[in-house]
């Protein structure tokens, strides 16, 4: 089934015409529970890897003998997804309440040196020929994949993210992995996603506030006050939440490709490569949620009724504290490093 942004709540161009010349598009994945296969774009699904090629590993030295097993956090999330839709009485019982702490208890892997090679988890795979916004690979590669390491431990801090990205053409790819290493424990359980098939979507974004002209950005924050200073005078106390300009007119939330980056947590800093010093355009978004709980302006039509505690979150993958991941790429050369930011 195909999912459908409803119209935006207002017309942006009209009340701001030089947002005309700043609009873009961008590629909402809208991913949802499904059985994807190696020729699908998914999240959490099988990968189109060669039987030829060794599989993405983490080689930075960290531990990772500790941990949550994965299979136990599939089994935790099958629990509470078929409690909570339980008639008439939803929730856990008090039998699979004793289950679900079992299965949230780490686990020792005794065999796992701190130095050993990590196998990476296949976080998604995206085809050109399903997405309208993903940018062109190096050498005409038509598939992206994405790994990542599932233990914060990285960078000069020790607590970061490991991110690997893979180009490639997948007319080249003959016999396929069947059964990919795994990690035995993660650090995270936001780190293991559920499969889940794409429902492509291309719809019109604008940027970030905070990179419009200062003019314009000081007439938009304007008008945002005026709206807010309305709503509390207003005596109607179900009235929906202000329209706003960042949650509601100019960049979806969700996993998407392309378009423009949300930069709410940090506001914006550069993001250029790191090789040639080119702008750095925005690649992929992996967010914690499809969307929220506030207005949910940009909840697909087909699932106007769906309540968002239950079904905001296919993906169940997390970033940093419930937020969104960013990945940027250089437009000159898409073979050079990747840059990533997380808001």
């Amino acid at each position: 089934m195909s999912r459908t942004t409803p119209p935006r709540p207002l017309d942006v161009e009209a009340l701001f015409p030089e947002l005309v010349t700043c609009r873009g598009t961008t590629t909402r994945l809208h991913p949802r529970p499904g059985r994807p296969d190696v020729a699908d774009s998914s999240v959490g699904g099988p990968l189109r890897w060669p039987t030829t090629e060794p599989w993405p590993v983490c080689t930075e030295p960290h531990s990772h003998a500790r941990g949550l097993r994965p299979a136990d956090i599939h089994l935790q999330r099958q629990i509470l997804a078929s409690a909570w839709l339980r008639e008439p009485n939803p929730g856990p019982t008090d039998e699979e309440r004793q289950l679900l702490q079992e299965l949230g208890q780490e686990h020792r892997t005794k065999e796992a040196a701190a130095n050993d090679p990590l196998p990476l988890i296949g976080l998604a795979q995206l085809y050109r020929r399903d997405i309208p916004d993903l940018p062109a690979g190096p050498d005409d590669c038509d598939l992206l994949q994405v790994f990542w390491c599932p233990f914060d431990a990285h960078g000069p801090t020790g607590y970061g993210m490991l991110l690997d990205l893979r180009w490639r053409r997948s007319w080249e790819v003959a016999e396929v992995v069947t059964a990919p290493p795994q990690p035995q424990v993660v650090g995270f359980h936001g780190y293991v996603p559920e499969p889940c098939v794409l429902h492509p979507e291309q719809v019109a974004t604008y940027p970030f506030a905070g990179l419009l002209p200062e003019d314009l950005c000081a007439r938009i924050d304007a008008w945002e006050e005026a709206l807010e200073e309305e709503a509390k005078q207003s005596a109607d106390e179900d009235a929906a939440a202000p329209v706003g300009y960042q949650y509601d007119l100019s960049i979806p939330p969700g996993w998407r490709a392309g378009g423009f980056a949300s930069w709410h947590v940090t506001d914006p800093y550069p993001m250029d490569c790191l090789t040639c010093s080119t702008p750095m355009h925005l690649l992929l978004t992996i967010d914690s949620s499809e969307w929220d709980g506030g207005s949910g302006s940009w909840k697909p039509l087909e699932e106007q009724d769906l309540p968002t505690h239950l079904y905001a979150r296919p993906t169940e993958v997390s970033v940093g504290r419930w937020g969104e991941l960013n990945i940027f790429a250089c437009p000159e050369e898409p073979s050079h490093p990747h840059r990533w930011s997380i808001q």
